[in-house]
């Protein structure tokens, strides 16, 4: 069974940084891509970060030159460098992967953490 745990998560002031991590556990080779999401109240989840097996990223406008999303195939482990931190940025932050496991392609998610920008 695949998991996926995310960390580093906390309550941080405007300007400040954080760094999320996220860990997958279980049979799951190859993952194809791995990306970071985020939900703020009362809004739709959106995509903040991806990156895909070659190594390209995509970031959403609002955190391009601000956030980093690393990966560390060895570890089956995505890293999201936050950086210059706002407090729009205030959301739980939801780690996806896609990738096979079994026999099948499947998007496994993790269980959220939480971030908090104060102002």
């Amino acid at each position: 069974q695949v998991q996926l745990v995310e960390s580093g998560g906390g309550l941080v002031q405007a300007g400040g940084s954080l760094r999320l991590s996220c860990a997958a556990s279980g049979t799951i080779f190859p993952i194809n891509y791995m990306g970071w999401y985020r939900q703020a109240p009362g809004k739709q989840r959106e995509l903040v970060a991806a990156i895909i097996s070659g190594g390209s990223t995509n970031y959403v406008d609002s955190v391009k030159g601000r956030f980093t999303i690393s990966r560390d195939n060895a570890k089956n482990t995505v890293y999201l460098q936050m950086n210059s931190l706002k407090p729009e940025d205030t959301a739980v932050y939801y780690c996806n992967a896609y990738g096979k496991s079994g026999r099948a392609y499947s998007d496994f998610w993790g269980q959220g953490t939480q971030v908090t920008v104060s102002s």
